[in-house]
C-alpha cells in the first residue's frame, strides 16, 4: 500500500471514528434529557417556550405591549391602594420569577367587578378586583395569574399576529382562559372588536395551561389550586347562567380541559411534602378590598347616606372605623399549608 493511500485510509478512519463518537455523544445526550424541555420542571427559566415564527422583536413586543397598557389605563379605573396594590403586584413577581417568561412584568389591578385577569404582550398585566374576591385563597388567585404570565412567556400575542390571524394587533390584549380579551373595556368606550379576533387557539390556551401549573407548582403553591379555580367558575355557571363572561363561555374550561391539567400535575409535577394553599396577607388584603368596594358603592348610591355595616351580634359600627388586620386571627400568621 502507497504512502498516499494509507494517509487516505487514516483520514476515513479518523473521520469516521469522530461521526460514531458525536453520535454516541448525541444519543447519550437525548437520554439525559426529558422527550420535551417543556416538561423540565427544573429546567424552568433556562427553556425557551416562546420559540417559533415571529416577526417581533422582544424590544418591539415590549414598545407594542406598553402602549396597549396606556390604552387600558385610558379606560380603566386602577387601584392605587398602597398595601392592595403592592400585594398583588408581589404576588404576581414570584411567579414572574418562577417562569420562562424573558421580559419584565409591571402588574396592576383594575377596579372591576368582573372575574377576569389579562396579559399584554412585552409582560404588561392587569388583574381585576372582581377575579380576588372571587378566589377563596392566594394559591386560587396565583393559578390565574400563573396562566396569564404563561401567555406571555409563550409569546403567543405576536406568534399570533405573525401568522396573521389578528388585524387589530395595537388594539387587542390577552385573556384569561379565553384569548384575547378588552372586549369589555373598549365595549365601554364604544370600540367594539368582533369576537373572532378575542380569543386564541386551544392550543395555546393548552399551552398556557400546560405552563402555567407549572409555574404554580415552581412558586411553592399547589398546583391542584389551577383546577380548583376552572371548577369554581362551571359551578358558578350552573347556578346562575350568565355568570361568565361571553368569551369565558365561548372557551370555557370543559372537562377535557380539566382532565388534562390533573394528569399534566400526576405526570410531570414530582410531589412535595408541603404546598402553600393560603395565608393570612391574602385574607386581610381581600379583606381591605371589600371594604374598598363597599365604601365606592355606599358613596355612589347615596353620597349623603350614613355608611353603617352590621356586626355578627346585630348591632353596627361605621365602615370608616373598621380596622382590617384587627378583624384578622393574629395568633396565626403562617401559611396554610396543604399536605399530600
Amino acid at each position: 500500500m502507497t504512502w498516499t493511500k494509507r494517509c487516505l485510509t487514516l483520514a476515513l478512519a479518523l473521520l469516521f471514528g469522530s461521526v460514531a463518537l458525536a453520535q454516541q455523544g448525541n444519543s447519550n445526550n437525548k437520554q439525559q434529557r426529558p422527550k420535551s424541555a417543556k416538561k423540565d420542571v427544573e429546567a424552568i427559566g433556562e427553556r425557551d417556550v416562546g420559540k417559533g415564527v415571529n416577526f417581533y422583536s422582544i424590544e418591539k413586543e415590549i414598545a407594542m405591549g406598553k402602549r396597549m397598557a396606556q390604552d387600558v389605563e385610558r379606560h380603566s379605573k386602577i387601584v392605587d391602594d398602597p398595601v392592595i396594590a403592592e400585594y398583588v403586584n408581589r404576588v404576581g413577581q414570584n411567579l414572574v420569577r418562577n417562569s420562562d417568561a424573558k421580559v419584565p412584568f409591571t402588574i396592576k389591578l383594575i377596579d372591576s367587578a368582573d372575574v377576569n385577569a389579562f396579559a399584554l404582550p412585552g409582560g404588561f398585566f392587569f388583574v381585576n378586583s372582581g377575579l380576588m374576591l372571587r378566589a377563596e385563597s392566594e394559591s386560587e388567585l396565583a393559578g390565574v395569574m400563573a396562566h396569564e404570565i404563561a401567555h406571555v412567556a409563550a409569546r403567543h400575542g405576536t406568534r399570533q399576529a405573525t401568522k396573521g390571524q389578528l388585524v387589530q394587533i395595537a388594539s387587542i390584549p390577552l385573556l384569561f382562559i379565553g384569548g384575547w380579551t378588552g372586549y369589555g373595556i373598549y365595549q365601554a368606550s364604544s370600540f367594539l372588536i368582533p369576537m373572532t379576533f378575542l380569543k386564541f387557539s386551544r392550543g395555546m390556551e393548552s399551552e398556557a395551561d400546560f405552563l402555567g401549573v407549572q409555574y404554580l407548582y415552581k412558586s411553592g403553591y399547589d398546583p391542584t389550586s389551577f383546577i380548583d379555580f376552572f371548577e369554581k367558575m362551571l359551578a358558578d355557571e350552573k347556578r346562575r347562567p350568565g355568570t361568565m363572561s361571553k368569551l369565558f363561555r365561548s372557551h370555557p374550561p370543559h372537562g377535557s380541559r380539566i382532565r388534562k391539567t390533573q394528569k399534566n400535575i400526576d405526570q410531570l409535577l414530582p410531589s412535595k411534602a408541603e404546598y402553600v394553599v393560603n395565608t393570612s396577607e391574602f385574607l386581610q388584603v381581600k379583606a381591605r378590598l371589600e371594604q374598598l368596594v363597599l365604601r365606592r358603592k355606599e358613596t355612589s348610591d347615596d353620597p349623603d347616606k350614613p355608611r353603617l355595616r352590621r356586626t355578627s351580634s346585630g348591632g353596627t359600627i361605621p365602615t370608616d372605623d373598621i380596622d382590617v388586620e384587627s378583624t384578622e386571627e393574629e395568633e396565626d400568621e403562617r401559611p396554610t399549608l396543604k399536605r399530600r
